[in-house]
């Protein structure tokens, strides 16, 4: 079993949610978070004064799911999210050691 976290932009996440729909992924926990990568904020105007945005607004899907989706969900999530602009994100996949579902007591696999 793996864990696959993308960090994409907000306006995306509808996109991504449908796509992986159609590749059987069951649930998927959704976070607004913030942060910064390579293009380290941007500044704005407001008010005349400029400022600058060093935190930006994203999203921070997670999807636990058995070894043999991990590449399906990968390349999904890739062509949901992509825009083609810096920032469309990133993702991150780590082994899970155990999976539990606290209702049935169900574990791994069968608990996802």
């Amino acid at each position: 079993m793996k864990m696959v976290m993308a960090v994409i932009k907000p306006f995306k996440l509808d996109d991504v949610r449908e796509a992986l729909a159609e590749v059987g992924v069951a649930g998927i926990t959704a976070t607004e978070v913030k942060g910064f990568g390579r293009q380290k904020g941007h500044t704005e105007l407001y008010r005349g004064a400029e400022y600058v945005v060093d935190f930006l607004p994203k999203i921070k899907l997670e999807v636990a799911v058995t070894d043999d989706q991990v590449e399906a969900v990968v390349e999904t999530i890739i062509k949901a999210a992509g825009t083609g602009k810096i920032g469309d994100g990133k993702i991150f996949v780590w082994d899970l050691g155990q999976v539990v579902r606290i209702r049935t007591g169900e574990l791994d696999a069968d608990a996802l």
